[in-house]
C-alpha cells in the first residue's frame, strides 16, 4: 500500500509553504529520515524528512509551487509496486465540467498543476481535466512569469522582475536569474547635481554643502513581516508583565573557562548553553511557566517536556531553534545540538524538529553588550527569558566597594497564566543554578 506525503505544518500558525526543491527524484529509493524536499515557510527554508520507506513513486507538486498544509505532495510506494496502484491512495476529487482557470496572484493549488495545455492524469473512471493557465498579461503579478522564490528575492533586493530575462520555461524568472542579476549604477547628469558641485568658481572645503543622503525604500521581507505580525498579535492580545533580577556571574564564568580548557575549539561551550540548562532545570519547579494557554478550552496546558526555544539572529530577522528535553541533557550535548541547529538556521536549512515544539524561550543579547532588555512573548508560550551581558561593575560586599561580574535578566510572563510572585520565585530559584553552576554538572 502506497504512502502519501503531505505538506507538513511547521509551526502553529503556518497555513502554506513553497516547495522549493525536490531532493529525491521520482524512482529513487527513500529511507526513513531521509530529506525528501526543501520547504520554504514564512520563517525559513526547512528540510522535510520522510516518515516512510520505499520508492518515491510520484511528485504531486512541482518545484516552486505554493501548497496549503496537509495537501498531498508525493507518493512513496513499496519496491515493485505499480505507480498506477498508488493513485488509488489519493483523495477522490470530483472532476469539473469545464477547464479551471487559475486567477493570479497564484495562490497554493490543492494539487500539483501540470504544464499549460497538458492533461492531468485522472483516477480510474474519471475524465481527464484540462487546466487553462493564465497568460502573461493581466493575470500574473506585474505581467512577468516568475517562481515564488524569485519574486520574494526580487522584492527583498528591490529588483524589478521586468528588467530580468528569465531562463526558465516560457521565459520564467528563476532564483538563479535573480542571483545572477547585477543592478547597473545610475549615471548622474550634471543637471541633476547641486549647483555648488558644477560651479567653476573657486571654493573652499568649508563652503561646499554636504550632499544629503537620499531616502531609500527597503522592501519588507517575508520573515520580517511574519515576525511583525506575530509580535503585534502577542503584544496586543497577551497581557505581559516583567520581572528583572541581577545575578552574580563570577562562578559561572570561571566554570566555563575551566570546562573549555578541556575541550577542542569546535566544541567549546558558551554562556548561553549554561543559561539554557539553568532555565530548564528551574522550570521543573515551576510547571506553570513551562505552559501555554488554551483559550478555546479555557485551560492551561502544563507541558511534560522542557523544550527551550533559543532566539537566533538570521538574515532578515529572528528564528527560534528548539533544544528538546534541555533539563535532561548534559551541558556538552546541549552545546553541540544548539551549535548544529544555529548553523542550519543561518544557512537556511533548518529541519522541522529544529523549530517546532518550544515550551519556554531564551533570548540572549549578551554578545551585543546589552545591559538589559525585555522580550515579547513567543505564542503560545507563557514565558520568555531575556538575558543581558555579564558586566564588570562595582558592587558592595561587607560594606566595601569591590569589582564584580553581574548580569541582568528579565522574564516576560503571560498574566493570564501566572502572576508576579510566581515569576519572582522563578528568578530567585534560577540564581541557585547561575551562581552555583556546579549544580549544572551534577
Amino acid at each position: 500500500m502506497a504512502d502519501i506525503v503531505t505538506m507538513p505544518k511547521l509551526g502553529f500558525d503556518m497555513a502554506e509553504g513553497t516547495l522549493v526543491r525536490w531532493v529525491i527524484s521520482e524512482g529513487e529509493a527513500v529511507k526513513k529520515g531521509a530529506v525528501l524536499a526543501e520547504i520554504e515557510t514564512d520563517k525559513a527554508t526547512v528540510e522535510v524528512e520522510s516518515n516512510f520507506e520505499g520508492i518515491l513513486a510520484r511528485h504531486l507538486v512541482p518545484e516552486g509551487e505554493v501548497v496549503p498544509v496537509n495537501t498531498p505532495i508525493a507518493v512513496i510506494a513499496a519496491p515493485g509496486e505499480e505507480v498506477e496502484a498508488a493513485k488509488e491512495t489519493l483523495p477522490a476529487k470530483a472532476a469539473p465540467e469545464s477547464p479551471v482557470e487559475v486567477v493570479a496572484p497564484v495562490v497554493a493549488a490543492k494539487e500539483a498543476l501540470p504544464a499549460k495545455g497538458e492533461e492531468k492524469p485522472s483516477a480510474e473512471g474519471v475524465a481527464p481535466i484540462t487546466l487553462a493557465l493564465p497568460g502573461e498579461e493581466g493575470h500574473l503579478p506585474g505581467g512577468v512569469k516568475a517562481s515564488p522564490v524569485a519574486r520574494r528575492m526580487a522584492e527583498e533586493r528591490g529588483i524589478s522582475l521586468g528588467s530580468i530575462q528569465g531562463s526558465g520555461p516560457g521565459g520564467r524568472v528563476t532564483k538563479k536569474d535573480i542571483e545572477a542579476f547585477q543592478i547597473s549604477p545610475v549615471p548622474v547628469s550634471a543637471a541633476a547635481m547641486p549647483a555648488a558641485a558644477v560651479s567653476t568658481a573657486p571654493t573652499t572645503a568649508a563652503s561646499i554643502p554636504a550632499t544629503p543622503t537620499p531616502t531609500t525604500t527597503v522592501p519588507l521581507n517575508r520573515l520580517r513581516a511574519i515576525i511583525g505580525r506575530r509580535m503585534a498579535e502577542s503584544k496586543q492580545r497577551v497581557p505581559h508583565f516583567y520581572v528583572t533580577h541581577e545575578y552574580d556571574m563570577a562562578a559561572m564564568m570561571a566554570l566555563r573557562e575551566q570546562v573549555n580548557q578541556t575541550l577542542p575549539d569546535d566544541e567549546k561551550t558558551s554562556i548561553n548553553d549554561y543559561i539554557v540548562k539553568a532555565a530548564a532545570l528551574t522550570l521543573r519547579q515551576f510547571p506553570n511557566l513551562n505552559a501555554s494557554l488554551d483559550e478555546s478550552a479555557n485551560q492551561i496546558i502544563q507541558h511534560g517536556s522542557v523544550n527551550i526555544g533559543i532566539a537566533v539572529a538570521v538574515e532578515g530577522g529572528l528564528l527560534t531553534v528548539v533544544c528538546r528535553d534541555a533539563d535532561q541533557k548534559p551541558l556538552r550535548q546541549i552545546s553541540a545540538e544548539v551549535r548544529v541547529m544555529v548553523q542550519r538556521a543561518r544557512a537556511g536549512k533548518v529541519r522541522p524538529n529544529d523549530i517546532e515544539g518550544s515550551t519556554f524561550s531564551v533570548s540572549n543579547m549578551g554578545m551585543y553588550d546589552v545591559e538589559h532588555f525585555i522580550a515579547i512573548l513567543n505564542p503560545p508560550e507563557a514565558a520568555i527569558l531575556a538575558v543581558g551581558s555579564a558586566r564588570e561593575v562595582p558592587v558592595v560586599k561587607e560594606g566595601q566597594i569591590v569589582p564584580g561580574l553581574r548580569m541582568k535578566a528579565t522574564i516576560s510572563v503571560d498574566h493570564r497564566v501566572s502572576d508576579g510572585a510566581e515569576a519572582a520565585r522563578y528568578m530567585q530559584a534560577l540564581a541557585q543554578y547561575i551562581e552555583e553552576p556546579i549544580r549544572l554538572l551534577l
